[in-house]
């Protein structure tokens, strides 16, 4: 029987995914027409389980394309020489990976691309780039095929490397989309590029394709719940599925936890509809708990003094502060899935959960009258 997932990648076989079909065929018409795309969302949003998704549709589509999958998380206090010395051989594994994949044999001057990879710093890693499709190509008549580099966790890249790595991709983008390699490129990660605190006088690279992972709409979480309901014949009451979503204003992790303490850890029978009161448990289990959301929620808040400031506005004084990207403040605590764009154009902290959280945070050193914070949580 399948789960609800909350711990890294989700699969088919293993969990209840939301297929989030429409994303996955706009991200693909992207990469068929060579885009440079950029992927900047909270942790355990989706993203990784998303692109995995996406490299399996254009694996089944044919040959035409050959991902490459890295992940930059441990490579943030590493120098620039170290930086590329595990690039080349995180290379070399992930190309491997996707000949394995295959059941493919590498052809005798990509073993030897791969034996000795001369990279060691941005400049011989775009001349790597430009020499691998001649190398992947079986038979010399055949057409190579269009590299698709997909890189996790890039906020790990090295400040002292980010600028030139960013500019070689740069300079491979303007080369051309008939001959560049790789013919697409999806940078994922948390931080986006402008936030990362690269030289702002300069630009390394604004040939990016901005790309959004929104939350689960109220559709999408109904179609997650149902897959357990055909798959265990228990179902949710309609008040609990629009409850469960207001509260967690669909962000994955939150609905999928929601959805796990409802059908593993409350031991309600499987015969019986999943109601409100059942709900009501839920919420106050789920509140209380410690979970990896949750702590880098707190985390995220608690590192800057003006994101402090920013949420007591919100959260007890009620200020109306305009949602705008372009100030920092805003545009990170945005980045970290906390700050939502209200209907109204205000600041909004995306979902009560959320809320009775950072109250709870901040709550110590509050000077409110207790009515005053009492009212907030009855508001919950």
């Amino acid at each position: 029987m399948r789960h609800f997932g909350t711990y890294g990648p989700v699969n088919k076989k293993d969990n209840y995914v939301v297929a989030r079909t429409q994303r996955l065929n706009d991200f693909i018409s992207r990469i068929k027409f060579g885009r440079y795309i950029v992927l900047f969302a909270p942790r355990q949003t989706g993203k990784t389980t998303f692109f995995q998704d996406a490299i399996d549709t254009l694996e089944t589509e044919g040959r035409d394309y050959f991902p490459i999958h890295l992940n930059f998380e441990e490579y943030q206090d590493l120098t620039p020489d170290a930086f590329y010395a595990n690039l080349r051989a995180d290379l070399r594994t992930a190309i491997q990976r996707t000949l394995q994949a295959r059941r493919s044999l590498p052809s005798e001057g990509l073993a030897n691309l791969l034996e000795q990879p001369n990279i060691t710093d941005h400049i011989t890693t775009r001349r790597f780039f430009e020499e691998l499709p001649i190398q992947l190509v079986p038979e010399p008549t055949e057409p190579p095929p269009r590299v698709i580099l997909i890189i996790d966790e890039f906020d790990g890249v090295p400040q002292a490397a980010a600028t030139g790595f960013l500019r070689s991709l740069r300079r491979i983008y303007l080369a051309g989309r008939q001959t560049r390699c790789p013919y697409s490129v999806a940078i994922v990660g948390v931080k986006s590029i402008t936030q990362l605190n690269y030289d702002r006088s300069i630009s390394p690279f604004n040939i990016q394709d901005e790309f959004t992972l929104p939350n689960f709409t109220l559709a999408q979480l109904e179609e997650l719940l149902s897959q357990y309901t055909e798959e265990v014949g228990q179902p949710f009451a309609p008040d609990v599925v629009e409850r469960l979503h207001q509260q967690t204003a669909g962000q994955p992790f939150l609905a999928n936890r929601f959805a796990q303490i409802l059908t593993q850890e409350l031991d309600i029978p499987k015969t019986e509809t999943i109601q409100m009161h059942h709900f009501s448990e839920a919420h106050d289990q789920l509140i209380k708990e410690r979970n990896t959301n949750i702590e880098h929620l707190i985390t995220n808040i608690c590192r800057d003094p003006r994101f402090e400031t920013t949420l007591m506005r919100i959260a007890f004084y009620g200020s109306n502060i305009p949602f705008t990207l372009h100030n920092e403040v805003i545009s990170e605590l945005a980045t970290y899935g906390i700050l939502t764009d209200g209907d109204d154009g205000m600041c909004q902290i995306q979902n009560p959960i959320y809320l009775h959280c950072i109250i709870q945070a901040f709550k110590p050193i509050i000077q409110e009258p207790p009515s005053q914070t009492a009212r907030l949580e009855d508001e919950l």
